[in-house]
């Protein structure tokens, strides 16, 4: 577990909340500008759906969660949803990429 800060009101719990729910926002940020950078490595939208490394991301998050205690249906839930969006994205992205 982090080094989480020992709140002692729940103004400060929430402020704390506050914080990483930022620190998620920019981290599913960089996620997404890095989907928009694989787009130009692969040559088909079957290769960006890439069904096998989207298997292997949610059993590694879902292990992820078990060593940290955290539900890992919830991960499986909120990482499918995250890469569903962003392979949608990707395909977006490698479509308007496509030089012919």
């Amino acid at each position: 577990m982090s080094n989480l800060k020992k709140c002692n009101t729940l103004e400060e719990v929430r402020s704390e909340i506050d914080k990483i729910d930022d620190q998620l926002v920019e981290t599913i940020s960089d996620r997404s500008h890095l989907i928009r950078q694989a787009a130009s490595f692969k040559n088909s939208v079957d290769e960006v759906k890439a069904q096998d490394r989207i298997d292997f991301i949610i059993q590694r998050v879902r292990h992820k969660g078990i060593q940290l205690g955290i539900n890992p249906n919830m991960l499986a839930e909120i990482f499918t949803i995250m890469i569903d969006e962003m392979v949608e994205m990707e395909i977006s992205e490698f479509r308007n990429s496509d030089v012919f």
